[in-house]
Formats: C-alpha cells, sequence, structure tokens
C-alpha cells in the first residue's frame, strides 16, 4: 500500500487576532504535510511545540527556522527511522501565547473567613482582577490543557481561579489585620499573594504577575458598627465613649417623642433609672477626662501643656538657664553639663517652714509667710 503523495508545507506560522487565545494547534491544510524544507515562524510572545507521537519533541522560541537535518534535533531522530523525511512528518505543532494576559476577573462565589478581635468571626466578600502568563509551555501542556486544539483564557480561569482565591483567603486570615485597618491594605494583600502564590502556579507552568484588590464588603451590620465607631474615633478601651453615645441617642429620640410616658420608656430602655443619672455624670465629665495633661510655667506659673517648651503667656523657655553660662539645663539637673556650675533648685519654697510654692504663689499655704 503506498502513501498518498502530499504537498510541502512552506510556512508553519500563527498570526493570532484574538485577545484571548492561549494554545492554538496548527491546522495543516489537506493535501499538504510538514517536510523537510518547511519553515517555521515563531512570533515574539510566542512559543511552538512540536509534539510528536503524543510527546513534546522540540520547542522553540521567537525566531525562523528552517526545518532540516542539521539544525532541528527531533527531525534528525525521526530520519533515523526506515522511512526517509521526504514523507511527511505526523507530528503536531501548537503556538502557545506568552504574552501577560491583564484584566482577569476573580471574585469570592463564598464568603472568606475572618476572625477580628473586635466583631469575632466575620464573613468577607470580595472581588478584583489579576493577570498571568505562560512562562513554561511545556510543562503547561502536561499539567493543564493537555491536547485541546485551543485554549483561551477563559479556560485558564476556570483552573486558576481556585488557587487565587485561596492564596487571598490564606493572606487575610495570616495578616491578623482588623477590620479597620483591612481597606488600607489591599494593594499588600496583592503583593503577598503574588509570592505566596508562585510556587505553586510555577508547578503549571504559570506566573500570577498582578493581583488587584478592588474591594472587600463586609457584613452590613458590621459596617454599621464601624461608620458609628469612625465618628468617634473609638478603638479598643475606648467602648465606654461608644456605650455613651449610644445612651445619647436613645436620649434624644426620648425628647423628641411626643409620647407623654418617654421617660418611663427611656427609663426602661436604658435598663433602669439610676443608670440615666450615670450617663449624664459620664457625658459631662468626658471633656474634663480627654483634656491633656498640663504643668505650670517655671516663670510666671500659667497652666501650659505638659511638653510645651516655651509658655504662650510669657514666652519662658521651660528648661531652665545655667547662671554663669546661660545653657539649657534639666530641671532636674545639680550641676550645668557645660561649666559644672552648681545649680540652686528650681523648686520655689517658703522661707521659715520650707514648704514647696507654687511659682506664682504669694503666701505660704502652711504657715502664712508672705512670700
Amino acid at each position: 500500500m503506498g502513501f498518498i503523495k502530499k504537498n510541502l508545507l512552506k510556512v508553519i506560522e500563527w498570526k493570532d487576532d484574538t485577545k484571548n487565545t492561549v494554545v492554538y494547534r496548527f491546522q495543516i491544510p489537506d493535501r499538504y504535510a510538514i517536510m523537510n524544507g518547511s519553515t517555521l515562524v515563531v512570533r515574539e510572545s510566542q512559543v511552538a511545540m512540536f509534539v510528536y507521537k503524543g510527546k513534546v519533541a522540540d520547542v522553540f522560541e521567537p525566531g525562523t527556522y528552517k526545518l532540516a537535518t542539521e539544525n532541528i534535533p527531533f527531525i534528525s531522530k525521526i530520519l533515523a527511522l526506515p522511512t526517509a523525511f521526504e514523507l511527511p512528518v505526523q507530528a503536531e505543532v501548537y503556538f502557545v501565547n506568552t504574552k501577560q494576559f491583564t484584566g482577569q476577573k476573580w471574585g469570592t462565589q463564598n464568603p472568606i473567613a475572618m476572625r477580628d478581635k473586635d466583631f469575632g468571626m466575620v464573613r468577607l466578600r470580595g472581588y478584583g482582577i489579576y493577570s498571568f502568563r505562560v512562562t513554561d509551555a511545556k510543562k503547561f501542556m502536561n499539567e493543564m490543557f493537555g491536547t485541546n486544539a485551543l485554549y483561551t483564557t477563559a479556560d485558564v480561569a476556570e483552573q486558576i481561579r481556585p488557587m487565587v482565591i485561596q492564596s487571598i483567603t490564606d493572606t487575610i486570615a495570616e495578616s491578623k489585620i482588623s477590620l479597620l485597618d483591612l481597606a488600607a491594605n489591599y494593594k499588600e494583600f496583592g503583593e503577598s499573594v503574588l509570592k505566596t502564590s508562585e510556587e505553586e502556579f510555577g508547578n503549571y507552568g504559570l506566573k500570577l504577575e498582578k493581583l488587584v484588590v478592588e474591594n472587600l464588603s463586609l457584613p452590613e451590620e458590621v459596617e454599621k458598627a464601624l461608620d458609628e465607631r469612625s465618628k468617634l474615633g473609638i478603638m479598643e478601651d475606648k467602648m465606654g465613649t461608644y456605650t455613651q453615645y449610644q445612651a445619647a441617642t436613645a436620649l434624644r429620640d426620648a425628647a423628641n417623642n411626643p409620647n407623654g410616658n418617654n421617660l418611663a420608656g427611656l427609663g426602661v430602655g436604658l435598663g433602669v433609672a439610676g443608670t440615666m443619672g450615670q450617663v449624664f455624670g459620664n457625658a459631662l465629665n468626658t471633656e474634663n477626662k480627654t483634656k491633656s495633661k498640663t504643668k505650670e510655667c517655671i516663670k510666671c506659673g500659667a497652666e501650659i501643656p505638659e511638653k510645651a517648651k516655651h509658655c504662650p503667656e510669657c514666652g519662658a523657655a521651660q528648661m531652665p538657664k545655667c547662671p554663669k553660662c546661660g545653657e539649657l539645663v534639666s530641671a532636674k539637673s545639680k550641676f550645668c553639663p557645660n561649666c559644672g556650675e552648681k545649680l540652686a533648685s528650681s523648686k520655689k519654697v517658703c522661707a521659715d517652714c520650707g514648704e514647696e510654692l507654687k511659682a506664682n504663689a504669694k503666701f505660704c499655704p502652711n504657715c502664712g509667710k508672705k512670700c
């Protein structure tokens, strides 16, 4: 039985006019075949693979190749067979697109469980985009696309999206970042996912080039609580202020209620009537508790911020000067660090009884002596 005469396939190339094709199996026209003298053209951002008897025989990087025994190793192996290379080569040619495929979308089908120190276990939903590329065509074929004639970004996404979601889930869980700081760390999450996913994607001949977290949405009740806490600048140990805020809101609503029993209703809402007085007292004292610490000016005795370096009233520096050299010294220093001069005590005391006096005191509070 003789072979059917085939014509020489002069050029083997793939002109990709799509945006989403990752792998394309070259279609050899009828009555044509790959023979000695055929030309293979591999464009930039492509690699070509010859598959012979189900195995990858050779991989070609971008360039133009004249298929001949002198420069193509696997062709030499074929020529070692009883048949000559003038006969058709029973090989398939796959072109793999190695460019970066951008704008691929990811999203959580199921909520991501996250434990927060303030809110406990919270479920998040999120979405964003990512980009990938093929870095090892042979490994990509063996592990993912097999011998499909066409493999698109949608096919790849179906395989790798679960890996992307898992990497994001692990990153968020390991970060232990509070819900309040979540949105400020989207970029860091993306960069961390790229690092943690490198090995797993590499096993498939792929690389995750970029991942962007566009949004992580919280349950409605958690978002509402965060909004209320943000209004008051409440963090961790300031939950008492939050309670006062809630109580004040209840008081306002009761005052606006035309029902004559609004005070009774208010008492029930706050728990007991005594709580109402406590709330009022706490609310009035809040300002005093949150005021910054102060001290007295060493010259005029005015009340000034504790860390002030100069008095806003008299302008005096709050570090005394050495009487000999004028060097600024600590109020606790006994000797000048510059000249060694012994320093007088900065404290004002009564000449009669030795009672410590305020800087602006005119009489001793202990013995009544005029200062």
